[in-house]
């Protein structure tokens, strides 16, 4: 073998070497997968696998101007490459002490997994609003555009999609669909904040409560984005959303126990959820309601209505159980 021959085959050899190289990189986001065990895929995304159902999204944040973290719990089945998946996004109230509180404390993990769609819990903020801020994070874009995008990448979330929420999630839901046409096919309310201008300035008393400007949320009441952001301004937006509504009166009810004493805001915002509801019946749109009596602005009450609306919310995307 000549020495021209040796350098030819040294040559090739190097080439095979640096495509395979090229190959093992490249692999978990062309073909639209992760890769395995924990880490970091494309555009910033840092994977904790906690189980592997259970995945939890570091995720670096053009909107929010820092990390935000979202919590994916992946259906039956689901492998790198398959989809496209329908997506439930549920989204947290105000105020919780963790941003997966729908895992920890409302059983979502358990009620979701007969169904074959994606679940996403993101990151909401103590009082975020689920708005891009006038002067702040853009929740709203980090949700509806970043975590999608995120979705559709690598988990091959599709474009069927239902939002349920509670408290402040409950706006986010309704608000959520109505200011996006299309994206979504059914909403879930669960003692939401369904009318942010019904006087009683609930939304001004929780961002000030917590050390925020309410004037950097959506300006001041007379701003037109309080009305473009509020729920029951919106009903008209939302003929073609299956919708669950749910409250309860505020006072002690079956789920809570001896020591319970009634709650003045789970009574406000069962008014405000009426309100909303005769808005969308007269608008025409399909919706199912569960004002329940006896009830009090806590978790058991809020895995109850995920529990009763789950049937209706996924049968609208397509992934009945």
């Amino acid at each position: 073998m000549n020495r021209a021959t040796v350098r030819l085959g040294v040559l090739l050899l190097a080439g095979v070497g640096v495509v395979a190289v090229l190959l093992a990189l490249l692999w978990p986001f062309s073909s639209g997968g992760l890769p395995e065990g924990s880490g970091e895929t494309a555009s910033g995304v840092q994977v904790n696998r906690l189980s592997e159902r259970d995945h939890e999204l570091t995720v670096t944040s053009a909107a929010l101007g820092r990390e935000g973290m979202v919590r994916v719990l992946l259906p039956e089945g689901w492998e790198p490459g398959s989809g496209p998946w329908p997506v439930l996004y549920l989204l947290n109230g105000c105020c919780q002490s963790r941003y997966d509180s729908w895992v920890t404390e409302g059983g979502a993990a358990d009620l979701t997994s007969p169904y074959p769609a994606i679940v996403v819990i993101p990151e909401g903020g103590t009082v975020g609003f689920y708005s891009d801020w006038r002067d702040g994070p853009g929740w709203e874009t980090f949700h509806l555009t970043e975590v999608r995008q995120i979705l559709e990448r690598d988990y091959g979330a599709g474009d069927r999609r239902a939002v349920a929420g509670l408290s402040m999630g409950g706006f986010g839901a309704m608000s959520y669909a109505a200011r996006h046409p299309g994206m979504f096919q059914a909403a879930a309310s669960f003692s939401g904040v369904l009318h942010t201008r019904d006087g009683e300035n609930g939304v001004d008393n929780l961002l000030s409560d917590n050390g925020e400007d309410a004037s950097k949320l959506w300006g001041d009441h007379r701003s037109p984005a309080w009305a473009a952001h509020n729920p029951a301004d919106l009903t008209g937006r939302l003929r073609d959303v299956r919708l669950f509504v749910s409250s309860g009166d505020g006072s002690p009810g079956p789920l809570d126990d001896s020591t319970t004493v009634g709650n003045d805001g789970e009574a406000s915002l069962l008014r405000q959820a009426q309100t909303f509801a005769e808005r969308a019946r007269a608008n025409g749109a399909a919706l199912t309601v569960d004002f329940y009596g006896p009830g009090t602005h806590t978790w058991p009450y809020w895995r109850r209505g995920l529990e009763r609306a789950l049937p209706l919310l996924m049968g609208s995307i397509g992934a009945a159980a």
